[in-house]
């Protein structure tokens, strides 16, 4: 039985601004468009658009629950999907597509071309219009400013000096800006030349106008 978005809501009801049902939807229809486009399982590609964040997603705490949300939110999707009456084979392929959605695991990649759909469409939400209001809020929920100056440290080596904030413009250079060259499918990837365009003269005005330059 297929899962519902109308279903699939109410995972995300406490959700934090950044990592909401509208976040959701978004990969969940990029998702669609773009497994319709590369002829992946659609049933595969939509369960794990919609169950990708469901558990832990939410920034806060020690930082150890997001960190492991893939893991989490995989398991909880495969409790769903079994109470749904779901064979264990196709189970298992979407908990693989949301153990490889998060770009800064170094363990599970994408395989298959469904896990691809997933993580390609959830890093364009990163990218473009909502990816820059994504980026500062998400800074705004830490505690951390829109624009600071980044140290000589951080520009050569990506590490930051002991009191240096990490600004959204941290997070554009040190992940925003190398997104589009990490996505695996054609359409995802001609998606993102735009969005990528869009987020780079957005950065580069936000530096302007912070150092009074324009």
């Amino acid at each position: 039985m297929a899962i519902t978005i109308e279903q699939a809501r109410a995972w995300y009801a406490s959700a934090d601004p950044v990592h909401d049902f509208d976040h959701v939807l978004r990969v969940y229809h990029l998702a669609e468009k773009i497994a319709r486009a590369e002829g992946a399982d659609l049933e595969i590609v939509r369960a794990a658009a919609l169950l990708h964040d469901s558990v832990g997603s939410a920034p806060g705490g020690d930082g150890q629950e997001r960190l492991g949300h893939h893991l989490t939110s995989a398991r909880f999707a495969g409790e769903v999907l079994a109470a749904e009456g779901w064979q264990p084979e196709r189970i298992a392929a979407v908990q693989h597509c949301i153990r490889a959605h998060r770009y800064r695991h170094q363990g599970e990649r994408p395989q298959t071309l469904e896990a691809k759909c997933l993580y390609d469409a959830d890093k364009l939400d990163v990218l473009g219009a909502i990816g820059a209001a994504r980026t500062i809020a998400f800074a705004a929920l830490a505690g951390q400013p829109s624009y600071y100056e980044p140290s000589e440290r951080f520009l050569r080596e990506g590490k930051k000096e002991a009191d240096e904030p990490h600004s959204s413009y941290h997070e554009y250079l040190f992940k925003l800006r190398k997104v589009k060259d990490q996505l695996f499918t054609p359409t995802g990837k001609a998606i993102a030349e735009h969005r990528h365009a869009f987020l780079t003269a957005f950065y580069a005005e936000l530096q302007a106008e912070c150092r009074g330059e324009r």
